[in-house]
């Protein structure tokens, strides 16, 4: 159920700052989030080399910052489509180059330099999930955590610099059994949680149920499910749309302060990520006001970790 919880929150909130996934092999993270990207609705995507969009030409110096897609937008054609929400999932041996661009080597064989888009300047908009983040290299680990932070990100080779948007949904996931991750990096998440498998019996054998049926007949389990995917998904998008203008109450901050105090955390990004998903949580509820009881159901999602990061910090 937190697994659920904290996946729903974060597709509908990105600001949250991602989930990471802890728990063994086998207990359904991955397939999990490979279900995300059918209950979310589709993505406005630039078909210009400049990134842009539509509603980026609003800007007063647009034909001075994007003047081939000004040109082209104006001129009536069009420069961004939408397509459904992708996961893109991060190689495990994906080098720095890969993850944040580099040079075009082909473009540069003509003669031509250009630079190339990396992994994560494609999954803007989308969900780019890691799995085994504890085995990345630290500096693309680093490279992708503050991209996710920031929105965008520059990269420079040589001469050339390009500025690319990175707003997607982070998900991570790690087996602890297979090396610890970073306090540094186990902050950066916005919420953590331990993932372990079901108990309950009847659970177990509805899994098991349900995993025949989808490789006895994928199309037909699909179609079975068509009707609660598409339901889900008009929750979603009613949540994202109630999120802009749902704020916290008082209460609310209070508590969530004094939480945070009592724990010792040092982080801001606690009650940043806490606040966060407990405004989506209202959201996802219908609520355009986060009360105390939000904060209750979040907190334990976006706290229970860095207190552990502190902890090895201290050490």
């Amino acid at each position: 159920y937190e697994m659920r919880v904290a996946l729903l929150l974060a597709v509908i909130n990105p600001q949250i700052g991602g989930v990471l996934l802890i728990g063994p092999r086998g207990t359904g993270k991955t397939t999990a989030v490979r279900s995300l990207s059918g209950i979310l609705p589709d993505v406005e995507v630039s078909d210009c080399e400049e990134d842009v969009l539509p509603a980026d030409l609003a800007r007063e110096d647009a034909a001075l910052l994007y003047p081939d897609c000004y040109e082209k937008y104006h001129s009536g054609q069009e420069i961004s489509h939408f397509e459904p929400v992708r996961l893109v999932e991060l190689p495990l041996n994906a080098r720095l180059d890969d993850v944040v661009g580099g040079v075009n080597e082909r473009a540069a064989a003509q003669g031509r330099m250009r630079l190339e888009r990396g992994i994560l300047s494609r999954a803007d908009r989308h969900i780019l999930y890691i799995d085994e983040v504890n085995l990345l290299v630290d500096d693309v680990a680093d490279a992708i955590l503050d991209a996710a932070a920031q929105g965008s990100f520059i990269v420079r080779r040589g001469a050339m610099a390009g500025t690319y948007r990175s707003r997607f949904v982070l998900i991570g996931s790690m087996n602890p059994e297979e090396g610890r991750l970073r306090p540094q990096i186990l902050d950066r998440f916005g919420l953590r949680m331990t993932v372990r498998g079901l108990l309950n019996y009847e659970e177990r054998v509805e899994v098991y149920r349900r995993v025949q049926n989808y490789r006895q007949n994928p199309p037909a389990f699909v179609r079975q499910w068509e009707l609660a995917t598409a339901e889900f998904r008009d929750e979603v998008m009613l949540a994202r749309e109630l999120l802009t203008h749902t704020t916290l109450s008082d209460d609310a901050v209070k508590v969530g302060i004094g939480l945070v105090q009592m724990l010792e955390i040092d982080s801001h990004r606690a009650e940043y990520a806490m606040f966060e998903a407990a405004r989506a949580h209202a959201a996802a509820d219908g609520r355009d006001l986060a009360n105390v009881e939000d904060i209750r159901m979040v907190a334990p999602l976006a706290l229970r970790q860095p207190r552990q990061a502190r902890r090895e910090r201290l050490r």
